[in-house]
């Protein structure tokens, strides 16, 4: 009796080890150099890539086109991992997950769900967000708030919650945008809901609305289980972001309020940070930007931006912009800033005529270069250069430097490729660079080994 039990426990350990293996989705790329982008603004999420060697300076006509393809409505960018492109976005009154091969932009499978989502003020009624890759499973949060884990390897459904029922959530402005984020076994989501019987929306609510304690949710990444809650913050559009501090993992969100900091792995909140114009009608959408214990925010309905020092229980403010001065260091509007030596980049500006791109000093907020392009931007660094795309399609390449703005190369894309709103950062994976905009999704090879 005691043998058929080992050996039964023999053949139920082989047969779990084969469907793991077989559960593990295979690798499909051909190019093995560079990196995959599995999640909002890449692999470190910083809109930095880890790729070396890049094509400088460009053709004039620009890096050559690999492959083209139209798609739905949304305003996201792709997410990659093992060979394969996720394309979040809408189509009739369905949501769409695509996954495709990254390099040939064949299609492999398509997970729907049904969605009956209408903009407040008449913006596309897609995802705003981007999916998000974590091992063989990827997540999707749609902008009325349904969640979705799903398999990378076939496309089917692990699990899913419908968040704006379970925790009444009032409609924000422009729907729900906030990109979740991974740390250990948990998924870590900006929810923001409401006590019951709130008004149907922020408008009808004239913004006066209250929080229950789950602006920001942390749910096994596995089963969809709640694993704690926080905040009574509700949900802005900037994604939460992680960073190793003095040995300490913390997790900055963005919320509509203000700057939260916590503890990621057990919910413990260290401070919160006000910081939100007074207009009924501002929103924070940019991510904080973390540089060693220093914290960077900025938004662009009136406060500008703000640089903190945090440390267990609480930070010091370095400086911020004083709403009352007209000048600011930076205002950041959808885009996030990369840092790199002691300075941001970023776009600044909260509507394309008189936007401009910037540079400043960390420490300080001084303004060092400001060029005025009337087009907002949004940057991806790699190998000592940026990527910019405008928002009409201009698509540059940039030497990174304080000393003044530095332009290599330089094509226009808009009108018969790119149609406004190109509002999604580029994405790099392989030495394959990734743009949309409005209905379309190219991929250009930026590598130098062509």
């Amino acid at each position: 009796m005691k043998t058929k039990r080992v050996l039964a426990c023999i053949l139920m350990l082989i047969f779990t080890s084969h469907s793991i293996a077989e559960a593990q989705a295979q690798d499909l790329r051909t190019r093995k150099i560079g990196s995959d982008w599995p999640r909002f603004l890449g692999p470190t999420g910083d809109g930095k890539s880890p790729e070396k060697s890049i094509l400088v300076p460009w053709p004039k006509s620009g890096p050559p086109i690999v492959w083209q393809k139209q798609i739905g409505t949304s305003y996201g960018a792709p997410t990659i991992s093992k060979g394969r492109l996720f394309m979040f976005d809408r189509h009739g009154d369905k949501a769409r997950l695509i996954c495709m091969k990254s390099e040939t932009g064949e299609e492999l499978w398509r997970f729907e769900y049904p969605t009956d989502y209408e903009d407040l003020y008449g913006y596309n009624n897609g995802p705003r967000s981007c999916p998000v890759v974590d091992d063989d499973r990827v997540y999707i949060f749609g902008v009325e708030g349904m969640l979705h884990c799903i398999s990378i390897s076939d496309g089917k459904l692990v699990w899913k919650l419908d968040t704006t029922t379970q925790f009444n959530v009032v409609q924000n402005f422009f729907g729900i945008a906030s990109a979740p984020v991974v740390e250990g076994n948990l998924l870590i989501v900006q929810i923001g809901g409401s006590p019951r019987g709130t008004a149907k929306d922020v408008l009808a609510a004239q913004g006066r609305i209250k929080g229950n304690g789950s602006g920001i949710v942390a749910f096994n990444k596995l089963t969809g289980e709640v694993v704690y809650q926080i905040t009574d913050e509700l949900a802005s559009y900037a994604s939460p972001t992680l960073a190793t501090i003095n040995g300490r993992r913390w997790c900055f969100t963005f919320a509509r309020g203000g700057l939260v900091g916590f503890e990621p792995g057990t919910g413990k909140v260290d401070f919160h940070y006000p910081w939100r114009a007074k207009k009924l009608e501002s929103i924070n959408a940019s991510n904080p930007v973390v540089v060693g214990d220093l914290v960077f925010i900025s938004e662009t309905y009136g406060i500008g931006s703000s640089l903190l020092r945090v440390r267990e229980g609480g930070y010091d403010v370095i400086w911020k912009d004083f709403p009352r001065r007209r000048a600011k260091a930076m205002q950041l509007h959808w885009n996030t800033a990369i840092h790199h030596e002691g300075y941001l980049y970023g776009s600044s500006g909260r509507h394309s005529k008189g936007s401009d791109l910037r540079c400043i000093e960390l420490q300080t907020g001084k303004v060092i270069w400001s060029h005025s392009l009337n087009e907002r931007t949004s940057l991806l660094y790699v190998d000592g250069y940026f990527v910019s795309l405008g928002e009409f399609g201009t698509l540059m390449l940039i030497r990174v430097t304080p000393e003044k703005l530095d332009v290599v190369s330089h094509i226009q894309l808009g009108g018969h490729l790119i149609k406004y709103p190109a509002w999604a950062a580029p994405v790099l994976s392989n030495g394959l660079l990734y743009i949309r905009g409005k209905n379309r999704l190219i991929c250009l090879d930026l590598s130098s080994y062509q």
